[in-house]
């Protein structure tokens, strides 16, 4: 049966306030007064989170760029030794938290470290005789934080370039460019959309980050929101300073869709054959294997490697039943909310696409700025109206029957799933929104005109073409759940731990060695994934064999 046309522009906004309520609780904080603190903020520490906040946006969002966006190209559209173990090997820092590379690096580059113990055995140095650089540092949390985060911009770019129409290329061919100006001046322009979805992605979650901003001891907005909200005991401010982080990824977009103006990329052609490959050769082919090979090394081979020594050296004792608990907590979370988000964002895009209104575009973009948020200040924010809810529950059910029901909304696994679709609504939405915007809208007209209704064409014609875009949404919600900390720590049932909070439990106590062996199960269950990922987006071109 499918549904009316103004039934989707009401399902559309439906879904968009109950997603959004969070946010909503957070920005009504603006209106409440502060008595004072955000004249001290001012005049202590805010502008030191701001400067410190505005470099990780511009060298994450520079870091990530070029190497996803430059990374993608190559393994789409060029041969070269290893292209195919660099086509999966790209994607896995996505399985590795910020706070896990964190503590790795650190314990590998610090004074008593390997690294520098090697320096001095070799040279017969000492303390004081070289300088060497700290990890620990502004500078060191946006080269770890962009090495975990450019794979966001690869997957989407990468996905973008595999949809791209090859008579598109042929006709750039055509004309005399090369492969550097086909890049630039046509595979480029049609992949934008998908490009800006992934780099606001690395953007908001950069705004977003915690733990390795806290352990390096950089001061940031997030870091200030949890100080200010947990150290100081002001939530009115902290809310407050969660709005300018909303106000800030905002602009962002804003300012990216201005720059856009009304210019739209669409394929015109539904001829798809096997993209056109440019084979290197010499020196080229080899710059191109130690291009991928470099963020695959930094980003994942050498954290995972110490990890793995470290796990061996010492691990974690609870090893075992206990730790399969974890895991198995981690896995159910994670695939329920991937399937949730994928399902409403896909709900969502399209009912904005059918109902274009400044309404629907206000409501899909609020629903989608809760990943620009700290998951615990959404945690908060959950938890002020559901806990509202549990005790009127409870006193309807205490009045009526005589029965204490206890939390059962704020106190079960739901209110996780539920913060998991706040906080990653924005990761799925972007990747199928830039997917649904090059459907070209003859196609919506040729379906319709053949008898199909928009449901009946949102199943039968675009979920088909987006494919690959929507297994990649769902594999992103899946491995930033299975990350995912502070929210998890705050709104978990008792007794119910995942193994996010054992690696981070441990690690925070400087137990690295015992916290390596939950960090490595993490990065292992990501691994998978992340391969059948790679082999399901190239499969997911049309006509490819």
């Amino acid at each position: 049966m499918s549904l009316p046309f103004n039934v989707w522009n009401t399902l559309t906004i439906g879904i968009a306030l109950i997603v959004a309520l969070p946010v909503i609780v957070v920005l009504a904080h603006l209106f409440m007064p502060t008595e004072g603190i955000w004249g001290h903020l001012a005049s202590t520490v805010l502008p030191r989170y701001l400067g410190n906040t505005l470099f990780l946006v511009v060298t994450v969002g520079l870091g990530t760029f070029v190497i996803g966006t430059g990374t993608a190209w190559l393994v789409v559209m060029c041969r070269f030794p290893g292209r195919r173990l660099f086509e999966w090997g790209l994607l896995l820092p996505l399985a590795v938290p910020t706070y896990v590379i964190a503590y790795a690096y650190t314990d590998f580059l610090q004074f008593a470290g390997p690294v520098q113990t090697w320096l001095r055995e070799s040279f017969g140095w000492s303390a004081g005789d070289y300088v060497f650089p700290d990890i620990r540092s502004l500078w060191g949390a946006a080269t770890l934080i962009t090495l975990v985060l450019y794979p966001y911009v690869y997957m989407l770019s990468r996905a973008a370039f595999l949809e791209q129409s090859v008579c598109v290329l042929d006709v750039g061919r055509t004309l005399g460019r090369g492969p550097w100006r086909l890049f630039t001046s046509v595979a480029l322009p049609l992949a934008r959309p998908a490009i800006v979805g992934g780099v606001s992605l690395a953007l908001m979650e950069t705004l977003n980050e915690f733990g390795a901003v806290q352990y390096f001891g950089v001061d940031t907005f997030t870091t200030g929101i949890y100080r200010t909200w947990f150290g100081m005991g002001e939530q009115v401010a902290a809310a407050q300073l969660a709005a300018c982080l909303l106000a800030f990824v905002i602009a962002l977009v804003l300012l990216e869709r201005a720059s856009r103006g009304k210019r739209r990329y669409f394929h015109t052609t539904g001829r798809y054959q096997h993209l056109p490959e440019f084979a290197l050769h010499g020196w080229r082919a080899w710059a191109a294997t130690l291009a991928c090979l470099a963020p695959v090394l930094l980003g994942f081979l050498i954290p995972s490697g110490l990890l793995g020594y470290l796990s061996v050296q010492g691990g974690d004792a609870l090893l075992g039943s206990a730790f399969l608990g974890f895991a198995g907590n981690s896995l159910l979370l994670a695939a329920l909310a991937s399937v949730v988000a994928v399902s409403l964002a896909l709900l969502l895009s399209y009912g904005a696409r059918l109902h274009p209104g400044k309404v629907t575009r206000v409501a899909t973009r609020v629903a989608a700025m809760g990943y620009a948020v700290p998951g615990s200040v959404v945690a908060v924010g959950i938890l002020i109206p559901f806990v509202w809810m549990d005790h009127q529950i409870n006193d309807f059910m205490k009045g009526q029957f005589g029965v204490v029901v206890g939390l059962l909304l704020s106190g079960s696994a739901f209110i996780l799933v539920y913060a998991y679709l706040v906080r990653f609504l924005a990761v799925s939405f972007n990747a199928i929104e830039a997917s649904l915007g090059k459907v070209t809208p003859s196609m919506d007209a040729a379906s319709r005109t053949l008898g199909q209704t928009a449901g009946g064409t949102l199943r039968k014609v675009h979920t088909p073409i987006m494919r690959g875009s929507l297994i990649a949404a769902g594999i992103l919600v899946f491995v930033d759940v299975m990350k995912e900390l502070p929210a998890t720590v705050i709104l978990r049932p008792f007794n119910f731990d995942t193994l996010a909070i054992r690696a981070h439990s441990l690690a925070a106590d400087e137990r690295l060695a015992e916290a390596s062996t939950s960090s490595l199960a993490i990065v292992a269950v990501g691994i998978l994934p992340v391969i059948l990922l790679s082999i399901a987006m190239r499969r997911s071109r049309p006509g490819s064999r």
